[in-house]
């Protein structure tokens, strides 16, 4: 009951006021329908890009999905009009591989490239304009991201440390010194009070982002972390290493949860559901596992795959589950019932990157074999 559920709202929410209440009902209703409507959409190629002139590093969508981004060893980062299929730029002026890219979501405005060059650099979407060079790191840039309200990018290395750097500025405000290896994985939460680094020293450090100062080490896994995640809510943080295991932690005081265990081999990816309800954890055994957050429980197993799993989303929705392989092609599953919904074919070597667009209607995939595939 859409109203019912607004008034419970209300109690809590002094933003609701009387006068936008039958806007609030509103928008609950169409939510209920977009959660109603059927996932039947099979997706066919649409288009191959074959820009880069060495392999891919990543692809990343803007928020509405109608802009793309990809990184190469080529040194560049590529702007593309997800519509169209076209090139719209080429972002030009690292010195090495263009490694770690992202857009400043959700304005999608600006583009932050973090290079082997140890430099990241930052840019304009619509001009292709270098905004700043940000200098400091003493070796490759591995991982990168804006926070949510636009204000900062954070840049993770290979030198054990991570910086944050004033958007407007252009300069340094702190750098995160406390790992004894490699920083490859990096992410803000919401709120943007804090960020977690996750490092090859088998640790994730909570960070104030205000201060910069440490604030929990997350301690537990036996290897190499390959992925660490905030929920929605920034109430939990996920966290998928080489040792085969997920944990789970409390985000506020860094206190371990839960060990989802299940997998044969190393855990590459690990992820939310928008809503922060479910986990699901790609690993090198070839197959995906998907957990209740909240009882812990194994609720699916996604087999089928050929060879080891190195990226694993929800879409928006939550109803689906996109992996990239090594075997080559891309799978789309159901996040209830873990039953294959479709194959995507055609690239001709491993692919290592995939997104959905805010819609769930659109597809990318990054392959080794130097394309770029829009699936609709």
């Amino acid at each position: 009951d859409a109203i019912a559920l607004v008034e419970e709202i209300q109690k809590g929410e002094p933003l609701i006021t009387a006068s936008c209440k039958e806007h609030v009902i509103h928008l609950v209703r169409r939510l209920q329908e977009k959660l109603g409507e059927k996932d039947d959409h099979k997706f066919y190629l649409f288009k191959v890009l074959r820009a880069h002139i060495l392999p891919l590093t990543n692809v990343a969508f803007n928020k509405s999905g109608s802009r793309f981004i990809t990184g190469s060893y080529d040194r560049t980062c590529k702007v593309w009009d997800t519509a169209s299929g076209e090139e719209l730029r080429t972002l030009e002026g690292h010195g090495n591989v263009v490694y770690a890219i992202a857009f400043n979501n959700p304005y999608g405005d600006k583009i932050a490239t973090g290079s082997f060059d140890k430099t990241c650099k930052l840019w304009s979407t619509e001009t292709g304009k270098c905004y700043h060079t940000f200098r400091g790191h003493s070796a490759e840039i591995v991982c990168l991201s804006f926070n949510l309200q636009s204000t900062l990018v954070a840049t993770g290395s290979m030198d054990t440390t991570a910086k944050l750097w004033d958007i407007e500025k252009g300069e340094e405000i702190v750098t995160l010194s406390g790992h004894s290896a490699e920083i490859i994985v990096l992410s803000f939460n919401t709120t943007g009070d804090r960020i977690i680094t996750g490092s090859f020293d088998h640790t994730v450090a909570v960070w104030d982002v205000g201060t910069g100062r440490m604030l929990h080490t997350l301690t537990g896994h036996r290897g190499e972390i390959s992925s660490a995640q905030f929920n929605w809510d920034c109430s939990l943080i996920v966290t998928g290493s080489m040792d085969r295991t997920c944990m789970l932690w409390n985000a506020m005081t860094g206190t371990h949860i839960a060990t989802l265990t299940g997998h044969s081999d190393e855990i590459l990816d690990v992820c939310f559901d928008y809503a922060g309800q479910r986990i699901a954890t790609a690993s090198a055994d070839g197959s995906v596992r998907v957990y209740n957050a909240e009882t812990k429980q194994c609720i699916a197993k996604l087999e089928g795959h050929g060879g080891e799993i190195s990226k694993v989303c929800f879409n928006p929705k939550g109803s689906c589950i996109l992996t990239a392989s090594s075997d080559k092609t891309a799978r789309l599953w159901d996040a209830a019932t873990g039953h294959c919904l479709q194959i995507l074919e055609g690239h001709t070597d491993e692919i290592f990157s995939c997104a959905f667009n805010y819609k769930g209607d659109i597809i990318i995939t990054g392959s080794k074999d130097n394309t770029c595939r829009i699936w609709h």
